[in-house]
């Protein structure tokens, strides 16, 4: 266990199911007590932080903020602090996907997917940063897409939304440079989670063709490996840019695509 990270309180966005939860789990591991975030239900919601509780001696909170709102993402970190004393770790991951050329993309889908992938990544930012520059110490990860370095057909709000979130962290990581605050991306290649699995048959649809051949064509098609990204590592890339060897470390952009972004 990380001795730096032991005690900390990480807020991880989306992080009920998928990456988020994969996150979420690999910092309690380390100690960390948590604020879960996301939409699902209920009794499973429960269920989930007793489990993360009981397994890592932890305390497990949550919040339903839909981070697309700013006054409940602001009402949020204000329950982790009455909560649990303080936000030290904020790892902006919610994120939603819809795909669809230009000139059918629906406008509300676009305000939508720019709202909750940017417009809730700053809100929660701005929201922890006075508490984290007081204590003179923080950690900020977002996890971004490879789609923040490159781009991909019919994925225009994502991928403006992910570039965005490149350029924030590079701003806020020179903004908190002599803060104790470090704020860093992680650009995961594909990712087989429930997003990547609705996006499947989105992307099918889109491109008329079968859904097996967006597995092998379109998703590992770009990633020389072959494989989907793992989960845990991406838990294992946020717990070192949270911990006592990543302080000098801020505004990077850690890619875990497989090789897609290196051809």
């Amino acid at each position: 266990m990380n001795e730096l990270l032991r005690s900390k309180v990480a807020l991880v966005t989306g992080s009920t199911s998928g990456i988020g939860l994969g996150v979420a789990e690999s910092l309690a591991a380390q100690g960390c007590h948590l604020l879960l975030n996301g939409f699902g239900d209920e009794e499973e919601i429960l269920t989930l932080q007793k489990r993360l509780s009981e397994q890592y001696g932890v305390e497990v909170c949550y919040h339903p903020a839909d981070v697309s709102k700013h006054e409940q993402v602001l009402s949020m970190v204000q329950y982790a602090e009455e909560t649990l004393g303080t936000v030290d770790i904020l790892v902006n991951n919610a994120g939603v996907q819809h795909v669809s050329p230009v000139e059918d993309f629906a406008l509300e889908q676009w305000d939508r997917l720019l709202s909750i992938n940017l417009s809730g990544v700053f809100y929660g930012i701005q929201a922890v940063l006075p508490g984290m520059k007081t204590r003179g110490w923080g950690r900020i990860v977002n996890i971004a897409s490879i789609h923040g370095l490159v781009a991909s057909p019919y994925k225009s709000a994502y991928v403006a939304a992910k570039h965005g979130v490149l350029g924030l962290t590079k701003t806020v990581a020179l903004e908190c440079a002599r803060d104790g605050v470090t704020c860093n991306a992680i650009c995961p290649g594909y990712v087989l989670t429930p997003l990547v699995e609705n996006q499947i048959a989105d992307t099918a649809r889109a491109r008329g063709i079968t859904e097996q051949q967006v597995m092998e064509d379109v998703l590992l098609g770009t990633q020389p490996t072959k494989r989907f990204t793992d989960i845990a590592d991406l838990g294992a890339m946020a717990v070192f840019l949270c911990g006592p060897n990543s302080g000098n470390i801020t505004g990077s952009v850690q890619v875990l695509d497989g090789g897609y972004t290196a051809a």
